[in-house]
């Protein structure tokens, strides 16, 4: 039993020994004089000229100090400097110091110096015993090239990070940063920004409600609700990548580039933009969306490129290009629009369909006018091949011939001229819809007019030949040219017919990745975890003035 007692006695005394240590005290290592005032600071030993003060490997100096000793506290008056190690080094004009908290406060002028760093500000809090300095008073701090001003921060010594919940602007000579919630690292110049913020870089401007910036490199990942807008074009993505230095920036998952100049929109699920080249590269779903007049013109491939400068632009599509309008769709192997020439050419296997007409050959050329905005004309070079199915009967109307030119009137196909060993099958119909017979025939060109894409007139020219049959006597295997082939079923009649099934499943797997990456975004990153102790040690203050006795 008295073995017992003494083990726990022995317990007990170790563990208040080990308190005991814990807490240091406070020592004056310096002084130019000593004096005490129990009537003026009761409890407290005054300091005077050159003090010097140590605590657990903090030293303060001052011009005059009151210590009380009982407190294990301190308070430091005119030309305070409070160093720890080669950590920081604090000045102001007045400050106060509790050793059992190892917690400082400062107050008047207030300069804290880290070696990478220097905050000004008016009033600082110090905790050492969580190594975090905050002020809610105004600050400023420059970091090597970067100015950081904020209404209030927090300073994470060991991390070397600065941490802002107020509205704060980072400064440098490249960027300015704005934001109400900022996670900075001094020695990397890392910026990290949660909620709306922007990013002003070269007359880019970057609006991010998740992203991190990367102030030495120019370098940027965004990664909720971002944009990125120059020269009248908008950038939208899920996640975007920006270089400043390389003027270079990519984006992916529902990816929509806006040029309000050129009146275009681009969409995709990736895409990458050079603005120095003033060119962009879209793919994974890519489309062009272009207005002209009252109209869209849309234009896909698998991987769209577009270059140069306002009004000289080019685009590019390659794989499975397809083109699309109200009135007209297309496809071909490969597309090729120059704006400054205003001619969009299709290439490989080249086909066009209008009002139940399709239109065939070996390479297509659509001539726009720039000044008007409308089609011009249109060039059918090599095994031109006309074939419309007829409005009444169940015939197909065809012209063949080796080159097709053609007129437009009001975006409307008015005029054409089949060229060369032309070939024709037309079905003739009186003015009660009567089928009067069936025109086939050959000639050195055919001359048509047509009227809401449909056939008026055909006049033959330079050695005719051919008559006209009664249906009866024209036999079916008679009825199609050479070369036809009616792909009716391809023709694409609305806008989600230019996308492949493949693509299409792009946005599903886009909308599922939409999701994942909204639950990344509100995850803390790990670069956050700190915050979850943010405010903790505010609760902590400095002891209350002693107050003073009144003289009797």
């Amino acid at each position: 039993m008295k073995n017992s007692i003494l083990f726990i006695f022995c317990t007990l005394f170790i563990g208040l020994s080990s308190l005991a240590q814990e807490k240091k005290t406070i020592n004056i290592l310096h002084s130019d004089f000593t004096d005490r005032n129990e009537n003026e600071i009761p409890g407290a030993v005054i300091f005077t000229g050159n003090v010097q003060v140590e605590h657990d490997g903090v030293l303060i100096s001052c011009n005059k100090a009151y210590h009380f000793k009982n407190e294990n506290y301190v308070k430091a008056f005119g030309n305070v400097r409070l160093n720890q190690g080669d950590t920081i080094t604090m000045s102001s004009k007045y400050a106060e110091y509790n050793g059992n908290q190892q917690f400082a406060f400062a107050t008047g002028d207030v300069v804290l110096r880290s070696p990478e760093s220097t905050l000004t500000t008016d009033t600082i809090n110090f905790d050492r015993s969580i190594q975090q300095a905050y002020y809610n008073t105004h600050g400023t701090i420059i970091n090597k090239e970067n100015t950081l001003r904020s209404k209030s921060g927090r300073y994470f010594l060991n991390e070397k990070k600065y941490q802002f919940k107020t509205a704060v602007t980072v400064t440098s000579p490249e960027s300015t940063i704005k934001t109400n919630h900022l996670d900075y690292y001094e020695d990397s110049g890392h910026a990290y920004v949660f909620g709306p913020s922007t990013i002003n870089n070269k007359g880019n401007i970057i609006y991010t409600e998740n992203g991190f910036y990367d102030t030495k490199n120019q370098t940027s990942n965004l990664s909720k609700n971002s944009t990125i807008t120059y020269q009248n074009r908008k950038i939208k993505g899920e996640k975007i990548y920006y270089d400043g230095k390389r003027n270079f920036s990519s984006a992916t998952n529902n990816v929509k580039i806006t040029d309000s100049i050129n009146r275009m929109v681009v969409t995709g699920h990736y895409a990458e933009m050079h603005r120095a080249k003033d060119s962009m590269f879209i793919t994974k779903k890519a489309l062009i969306a272009s207005f002209v007049e009252n109209d869209s013109v849309y234009i896909h491939a698998e991987k769209l490129l577009v270059t140069g400068k306002q009004g000289e632009r080019i685009v590019r599509g390659f794989k499975n290009a397809r083109i699309f309008k109200s009135d007209m769709s297309g496809k071909c192997d490969s597309i090729h629009s120059d704006q400054t020439k205003g001619l969009t050419q299709l290439i490989g296997r080249p086909i066009l369909w209008s009002q139940k007409s399709q239109l065939t050959g070996d390479l297509m050329h659509l001539i726009g006018n720039n000044q008007t905005e409308k089609l011009d004309s249109l060039k059918v070079m090599n095994n031109a091949f006309i074939i419309q199915k007829d409005t009444i009967g169940n015939g197909f109307n065809q012209v063949k011939g080796m080159n097709l030119y053609g007129k437009f009137r009001d975006n409307k196909l008015y005029e054409v001229d089949m060229v060369k060993n032309a070939e024709m099958i037309y079905y003739m119909y009186n003015d009660k819809n009567e089928l009067v017979g069936i025109d086939k025939g050959v000639c050195s060109s055919i001359h048509l007019e047509l009227e809401e894409n449909q056939i008026q007139t055909v006049t033959k020219f330079t050695n005719p030949e051919g008559q006209i049959y009664p249906e009866k006597e024209f036999p079916e295997n008679a009825r199609k040219l050479r070369g036809f082939i009616w792909r009716g079923d391809e023709e694409i009649k609305r806008l989600e017919d230019i996308f492949s099934k493949e693509e299409l499943a792009l946005d599903e797997k886009a909308q599922m990745q939409s999701k994942k990456n909204a639950v990344e975004a509100e995850k803390p990153m790990e670069v956050k975890k700190e915050t979850l102790e943010y405010g903790k040690s505010e609760k902590k203050t400095a002891p209350a003035p002693v107050k003073k006795k009144k003289k009797k």
